[in-house]
């Protein structure tokens, strides 16, 4: 498989620029210049931004709001300073968010959302086309349903035209429905551009890298369970919290077939191939554990996790930076922080 060279070992900026109060005060102060210095410092070469279109874009007056360019310019010009390369994500787009099933339910049948997400590409891709050597572009984040992979890829195709209208060597994330599903690349559109690269994001187990998170339905705040994962939680836990059955594992017997020795590796190998079939890179946007997991579990599973992106060449992208119940330079993760990070 094609290595998408200088978008190998990142991280995630989430929090900043999307899923945050958008006040200036706390943009301000989140993320600082010494930030995207540490990221350096911790052995990266690029970073995510995930923004949301409400800060780049003002929906009433139908025009740029430059509060959110502002940012993004610091983070360009920060990057630049310490080398880093930047995958700029597009999380929240009008009438979209990966987390609202209600304000999200008819984007893929609105033509006036189509639109207007192609025009708010058409606005980003010509401000930032001269940074297509230190930037990718992530077109939506984390297509939820399996219902619209018709109607996902008849507008990723019309975004990746809207796109070359402005740059023509850019390289443009596309990721597949199920919240980037390692099992959706296959219904991905083949494209004819060596700089379209496939996405996927990767929490798998949920029943262990999301135990006891909040804004899980059903999920007991107090479940827990280890990693290597821990037979007989598991199967409690798929029973009684429907959304763990959603994710790439399918159900409790399918999962437990998978679970264990080269768990990775066999959960990304269709993936790998479908990206080889058509000479693209695979890149991972996001992976991760949730802070409510014990601090060795976590370490064993980005070091299975890791081998899987080494041996395959995959490139990634840590969440969290801080804080979102995910962050890396967070207290929880302080004893095993020198050793974490070596398997980024």
């Amino acid at each position: 498989m094609i290595k998408l060279i200088g978008y190998q070992k990142g991280v995630n900026l989430g929090g900043w620029l999307s899923q945050s109060s958008l006040e200036y005060d706390f943009v301000d102060s989140f993320i600082k210049e010494e930030d995207i210095k540490r990221i350096k410092d911790i052995g990266c070469d690029h970073l995510r931004l995930p923004v949301d279109f409400e800060c780049i874009y003002d929906e009433i007056n139908e025009k740029d709001n430059e509060f959110g360019y502002k940012y993004i310019d610091l983070c360009i010009k920060w990057c630049k300073k310490y080398n880093l390369n930047i995958v700029l994500d597009l999380h929240k787009a009008p009438g979209y968010v990966f987390d609202d099933f209600e304000y999200s339910k008819d984007f893929f049948k609105n033509e006036k959302l189509n639109n207007l997400f192609l025009d708010i590409w058409d606005r980003l891709s010509k401000r930032y086309a001269k940074y297509s050597n230190m930037m990718m572009f992530e077109m939506l984040n984390e297509v939820t349903s399996f219902d619209v992979i018709n109607e996902w890829n008849e507008l990723a195709l019309k975004c990746i035209k809207v796109i070359r209208k402005n740059s023509k060597d850019v390289k443009i994330l596309y990721g597949g429905v199920g919240y980037s599903s390692v099992n959706a690349v296959k219904y991905i559109k083949n494209v004819d551009d060596k700089n379209v690269i496939y996405n996927i994001h990767c929490y798998e187990p949920m029943a262990f890298t999301h135990q006891g998170a909040y804004w899980m339905d059903k999920m007991p705040l107090d479940f827990n369970i280890k990693y290597p994962v821990e037979k007989e939680k598991y199967e409690y836990i798929c029973k009684i919290v429907p959304a763990i059955n959603e994710g790439n594992l399918g159900n409790a017997e399918n999962a437990l077939k998978l679970l264990g020795n080269n768990f990775f590796i066999n959960l990304f190998k269709e993936a790998v191939e479908c990206a080889e079939k058509n000479n693209v890179s695979l890149y991972c946007g996001e992976y991760g554990v949730i802070d409510k997991a014990d601090t060795l579990s976590t370490l064993n599973w980005i070091k299975d996790i890791n081998y899987a992106f080494e041996y395959y060449g995959i490139g990634r992208a840590l969440w969290s930076y801080k804080k979102m119940d995910f962050g890396l330079i967070d207290d929880h993760y302080e004893k095993i922080f020198s050793e974490m990070i070596k398997y980024l």
